[in-house]
């Protein structure tokens, strides 16, 4: 029992304190927003402890099972989150809210089943690489057939649409392939046919193009279009080194849309100043390091190639958030791991990080 539970550390007490810090933050940042709207306070915040429950649980089954269920999994998995993806285009099975439509309306809550098609895209690449390791140069069977089922997932991804995560899994695919051992001539070859559809995706899209021109310049329509990212800059600059305080933030104030989960980043910079964003960003990095550091422990090619797919996956949307909140990149709305308010994305996020747990126990 005892080895069990004998996981890496370092990650585990890193996880523990984004949580923590995680359900101060959801207080913080929605504690008037919802008493305004539901007339209770802590109305996220109680929707976000169940969720962080709910998630434990999962981490400790997650990191208990072994990897060959997971590879028995990985095409089940596959096939069910591309037909929940195709179910939430559905009118009426799927909910559209801001223009989007990405949920399902499960008993008591919003499930988003773009956050399950990240693990399962991962599960699938790390199997299926480990499966065709001989052929992995080979375009016809280690790159076309990985491409297809990524494109399958984008597509209905951009049909929500949800650019954000179906950049995502691109940088995944590309990554994941990278590191099992896909030529680099083909994966320039891929990314260069990319690159026309991107500009077209970009373009055809107005609000898509809009977000492109404000993140140039935020300050040029700083009350319509460039309204999130000023704020955003407004309340890192405000808490300077030390931050305002707990609680203190005054962006969060209605000035700052989405504060408890888009840019929820941008309150901790507010409260807790740069000292505090450093902070953040330090927990990340030792996700990232520990993960990278198993990965190069592990010598079985699945579990490898998972390893370091979960490791990506967890640092990718961590800095890419931190980016956008910084106004780094463009726009987009993605969480930051076991920081921002989310059900589904907490819940995933806690079983990608129970497996990686799982995988490092049996490495100590």
């Amino acid at each position: 029992m005892r080895d069990s539970f004998a996981v890496d550390k370092w990650l585990l007490l890193a996880i523990a304190a984004l949580l923590a810090l995680g359900v101060t933050m959801v207080l913080s940042t929605s504690y008037l927003y919802s008493q305004e709207r539901f007339s209770d306070g802590t109305y996220f915040l109680r929707k976000q402890v169940i969720a962080i429950g709910a998630g434990l649980v999962a981490l400790v089954i997650c990191s208990l099972l072994p990897s060959a269920m997971y590879r028995r999994l990985s095409y089940p998995l596959l096939g069910m989150t591309l037909l929940v993806l195709v179910l939430v285009l559905i009118p009426g099975v799927g909910v559209a809210r801001g223009g989007a439509r990405r949920w399902l309306m499960l008993p008591g809550f919003a499930f988003q089943p773009a956050e399950l098609a990240k693990l399962a895209l991962v599960l699938y690449l790390a199997h299926s690489m480990a499966k065709k390791a001989e052929k992995i140069k080979t375009f016809s069977l280690g790159v076309l057939p990985h491409l297809i089922v990524g494109g399958v997932f984008l597509i209905a991804l951009l049909l929500q649409p949800d650019f954000g995560t179906a950049l995502i899994l691109a940088a995944l695919l590309h990554l994941l392939l990278f590191f099992g051992g896909v030529r680099v001539s083909h994966l320039l070859a891929i990314g260069f046919m990319a690159l026309p559809l991107l500009v077209y995706v970009m373009l055809t899209a107005e609000y898509r193009l809009r977000r492109l021109l404000t993140f140039m310049d935020p300050w040029r329509d700083a009350s319509n279009s460039g309204f999130q990212v000023v704020q955003s800059l407004i309340a890192f600059g405000s808490g300077q080194l030390w931050g305002r305080g707990l609680g203190e933030s005054r962006q969060k104030l209605f000035y700052l849309p989405e504060a408890h989960t888009d840019f929820v980043f941008s309150v901790v910079g507010e409260e807790l100043g740069l000292l505090g964003a450093l902070a953040v960003l330090a927990l990340f990095g030792i996700i990232i390091v520990r993960g990278l550091r198993l990965t190069s422990k592990i010598e079985e090619p699945f579990e490898q190639n998972l390893a370091f797919g979960l490791t990506v996956l967890l640092g990718l949307q961590a800095l890419i958030h931190m980016g956008v909140v910084m106004g780094l990149m463009p726009t987009k709305g993605l969480v930051l791991p076991f920081i921002s308010y989310g059900g589904s994305a907490m819940v995933i996020n806690l079983m990608e990080a129970g497996i990686l747990l799982g995988l490092s126990r049996r490495r100590l």
